[in-house]
């Protein structure tokens, strides 16, 4: 009893380049198979060393065009071979009979091919007698859809530092090759290069999540609020320089802000402006902030302290009341962009404020401090929480903040008094404040056009 195997057909040239993501690597592995031919046909000694250089490279691209072209391009490279020419057409009577025998919808008819000594297509055209070399007079025909065309389209187009479809089509074509739709084809290749899309993708748009509860509920102003530091100021106190910091919190529901002031950007600072603004704005529910180290011991400060307490009695007096212990909620690690409340915040008060005290800051003192805070609080307050119908002299007045905490939406009058700019060096220190007062307040104006 016989058995017979039936053995696959060995894989061809083409088949096995498409194992390969390189045209360099694809070249240099074809060189290498036609030196062992070579060797084999000339019965060199075993164990002969199998280099290869340039001269090697250059024949192995060669071969591998002429594959792709015997594979894609039959009829043409059968009419060609009848002519028995290496070179471009010249006898009008031979482009004659080409033109009729091939077929009109053949991808080359307009292309003017002709064969040259290696048997390689090539484009023709009117310009063989320039002083170029043959791969700019006429460059190597390629089909499109093809393994190696895309192996070529990519290795010129990383050549050419993933730039735009122009200049990686030019770089293509000064290589000496010619891709039938290369247009289309390298717009193709960009598509689908990780790096092009990386490099020049649009921006993405993404839905915005929904709103939190603490911007929804309908609370008293500064039951629910973001905190956050901003400065350093310097200020003037006898002969020194020291640092003073801004305390600044907003309100999430009505976006009013209150600033106070610090002096240091310890814990115990920041909790002593915590209780001056609870003091004055009354309880908080929820405290939103990032996790500065002064906030973070603050909370930490304010659960040991917790601890120590009869926590169930006074948490169920505070119910009653409708009040809370304060709640910090902080955002995680680098993240800015996730308390744009507050820093939208800061963003307005440090336009009114950054340039005045960075050049006079040093005239003013704790006190003085406070109060151009103070004020500074009270006009940004007084700004319009939108902007529809500000033109419109039908329309009601604006909704500010101001509307919100006090039922006013002027800022109070400043005291009487023509303040000049050589008040600032004034030893009333109260109209320093005052004269920086109107400089802040036609900043603002400014800046809300």
């Amino acid at each position: 009893m016989s058995t017979s195997t039936c053995l696959p057909p060995p894989a061809s040239i083409l088949e096995r380049l498409e194992y390969f993501s390189d045209w360099n690597r694809a070249k240099h592995a074809t060189a290498l198979c036609l030196n062992l031919r070579n060797a084999l046909l000339a019965k060199r000694p075993k164990g002969t060393c199998l280099s290869v250089n340039v001269e090697d490279m250059r024949q192995a691209e060669l071969e591998i065009v002429k594959r792709v072209q015997n594979t894609f391009f039959k009829e043409e490279l059968l009419i060609l071979r009848s002519f028995d020419s290496e070179g471009p057409f010249e006898a009008n009577d031979s482009v004659k009979v080409r033109n009729n025998t091939m077929k009109k919808k053949s991808s080359l008819y307009k292309l003017d091919p002709f064969l040259d000594q290696d048997g390689i297509i090539r484009v023709g055209g009117r310009i063989r007698r320039a002083d170029l070399s043959i791969d700019l007079k006429h460059p190597i025909i390629l089909p499109r859809h093809s393994h190696v065309t895309e192996l070529i389209m990519r290795y010129f187009h990383e050549k050419s530092f993933h730039q735009g479809r122009g200049i990686t089509t030019n770089t293509i074509r000064s290589h000496g090759y010619w891709i039938i739709g290369c247009s289309s084809a390298v717009s193709n290749l960009l598509f689908k290069c990780v790096t092009c899309r990386k490099l020049r993708s649009q921006t993405q748009v993404q839905k915005m999540a929904d709103l939190p509860v603490d911007r929804l509920e309908t609370v008293p102003p500064f039951t629910y609020c973001g905190v956050d530091l901003f400065g350093p100021w310097l200020i003037k106190e006898g002969r020194k320089e020291l640092k003073r910091y801004g305390v600044l919190f907003t309100c999430l529901s009505s976006r009013s802000i209150h600033i106070e002031t610090a002096n240091s950007l310890d814990t115990s600072s920041f909790i002593n402006a915590l209780r001056r603004f609870v003091s004055i704005r009354g309880p908080v529910r929820h405290l939103r902030c990032d996790q500065g180290t002064n906030f973070v011991g603050a909370e930490g400060e304010f659960t040991k302290a917790m601890s120590e307490l009869d926590f169930d009695r006074i948490r169920q007096y505070l119910l009653e009341q409708n009040c809370d212990f304060v709640q910090f909620k902080m955002n995680v690690p680098s993240a800015s962009h996730m308390g744009g409340v507050w820093e939208r915040q800061i963003r307005s008060v440090r336009n009114i404020l950054s340039t005045l005290l960075c050049q006079l800051g040093t005239q003013l003192d704790d006190e003085s401090l406070r109060t151009l805070m103070s004020e500074a609080t009270a006009i940004v307050n007084s700004r319009p929480l939108t902007l529809e119908n500000l033109n419109d002299p039908l329309s009601v007045e604006p909704l500010t903040p101001n509307h919100l905490l006090t039922m006013k939406s002027k800022v109070f009058l400043p005291p009487p008094g023509n303040f000049m700019k050589n008040d600032v060096y004034s030893r009333k220190r109260w109209r320093r404040v005052q004269f920086l007062l109107g400089t802040v307040y036609l900043t603002f104006l400014v800046s809300c056009k």
